[in-house]
């Protein structure tokens, strides 16, 4: 199995990962990912949200939480809060709402920068991967386990797989940039 095979993993592992850290980031819209990773003190324990709780999304600009034991209430706003997310939580009953201000100008600027800078990031976990499939190829040629032509050929074929990797990261920061952009 050539190494390009063997590591393409590794790309598929950069761009899961560059998209999740995506849906963290605040847009105009409500999305539970902006939430579920908060840690609740709980139980004599620190617990994501997501495990105490069902996240729904009644509408664009609202995060419902409904604590499965209705008694953590307290414990789920205090983390909301300590959060500081730019919400304030509103408890009605047993149910916990976060309803979104509308982004300023400056935010959404602030916003596209951290992008920018995610996207940067996951292009150089790429090149990371990158060297690492390169160094392999190299070593294999030393070891006279593959000729110059094929250690060439597999090199060819990396740049164009890298390309086409940061091709799609590219697309996905485009994207979010349009998406954070609209008001």
């Amino acid at each position: 199995m050539n190494h390009l095979e063997a590591h393409k993993q590794d790309f598929e592992h950069v761009l899961e990962h560059f998209q999740k850290e995506l849906q963290s980031l605040r847009t105009g819209r409500a999305s539970p990912a902006l939430v579920e990773g908060i840690r609740v003190e709980t139980y004599g324990q620190m617990m994501d949200l997501k495990s105490v709780a069902s996240l729904t999304i009644p509408d664009a600009k609202t995060i419902q939480i409904e604590p499965w034991d209705k008694s953590i209430i307290k414990d789920i706003e205090k983390a909301l809060i300590d959060a500081s997310l730019g919400m304030q939580p509103n408890v009605a009953g047993t149910v916990i709402r976060m309803v979104m201000p509308p982004m300023t100008e400056e935010g959404r600027k602030n916003l596209v920068k951290v992008l920018h800078q995610k996207t940067e990031a996951a292009k150089i976990s790429i090149r990371n991967v990158r060297e690492k499939i390169k160094s392999a190829i190299t070593e294999d040629e030393k070891q006279k386990n593959i000729s110059e032509d094929e250690r060439k050929r597999n090199l060819e074929q990396l740049d164009k797989m890298v390309s086409e990797w940061n091709g799609k990261i590219t697309k996905i920061g485009e994207d979010k940039e349009q998406e954070i952009l609209t008001i």
